[in-house]
């Protein structure tokens, strides 16, 4: 009998839905684990360990890696063309993962993805010549620290704090909004047409969401302000002594041991 080499059962095993993200875990022939996202006409399935396509590019676990080990060698080290679709190529597998493990509720990994994915675009601000292809990216940055903040905050919800999980966001709220004073100054607006630039903050619909999932803790969770913002709010006010006992209460509950 001949081996099928078409996905006709597992498709329709497998329903797409165009307003759903579905994603799953299955084994591997040897038995690991590997993620399985359905696409329109067909199934994404990355590695759950190292570059989500299980390569190791010139024998480096990514290509970030491989640019990096290429830097050391150059001071004044240059992408080149073909670098910069292999650059291309790893962005979008590590987005395709990063929305996996934040479906999957796999918020740590989700962190650690988008994290890569960060100072990857450091790198390429760096080290192009490319000023319209550093643009192409750069403009995904707020989107991409947009997942680090939510995903840190969840996993700060999970394994720390309701507390925690609202600080978690407030600093990167804060993170957010020096890229947005940086993103006016460096990059002309009206000619990249940049719409996180283009907004005010306060309206911008990342910002927004971010703000709505800390209120939506406060009001769940019954919390008021937290140290840290009382700590904000007494130094703005020039509050000195409150402020010096809010930091002593802040180092106390941080030398505390949790409970297991």
């Amino acid at each position: 009998m001949a081996l099928k080499k078409n996905l006709d059962r597992i498709l329709s095993q497998w329903s797409y839905e165009p307003n759903a993200v579905k994603v799953r875990v299955v084994q591997g022939d040897d038995g690991r684990d590997v993620i399985q996202m359905r696409v329109d006409m067909g199934i994404l399935q990355l590695e759950i360990e190292g570059r989500p396509d299980g390569n190791w590019p010139s024998g480096y676990r990514t290509f970030y890696d491989y640019l990096l080990s290429e830097e050391l060698l150059d001071d004044e080290f240059e992408l080149s063309e073909e670098q910069s679709a292999e650059v291309d190529r790893e962005f979008i597998q590590y987005y395709h993962r990063r929305v996996c493990w934040l479906t999957l509720r796999a918020f740590d990994r989700a962190v650690k993805d988008a994290d890569h994915t960060l100072a990857l675009m450091d790198f390429c601000l760096a080290h192009s010549s490319d000023e319209e292809w550093t643009i192409s990216h750069e403009q995904y940055r707020p989107f991409v620290l947009f997942h680090r903040i939510q995903a840190a905050a969840l996993d700060k919800l999970e394994n720390q704090a309701p507390e925690a999980a609202i600080e978690e966001l407030n600093d990167g709220l804060r993170q957010l909004q020096e890229l947005f004073d940086e993103g006016e100054d460096e990059f002309e607006v009206e000619e990249h047409s940049d719409e996180f630039f283009e907004e005010h903050f306060e309206e911008h619909v990342l910002v927004a969401r971010l703000v709505e999932l800390r209120e939506s803790l406060r009001s769940h969770y019954h919390i008021g302000r937290t140290l840290e913002e009382r700590l904000q709010e007494a130094v703005n006010t020039e509050q000195y002594e409150l402020a010096a006992r809010l930091r002593d209460e802040m180092a106390r509950r941080r030398a505390r041991p949790r409970a297991t």
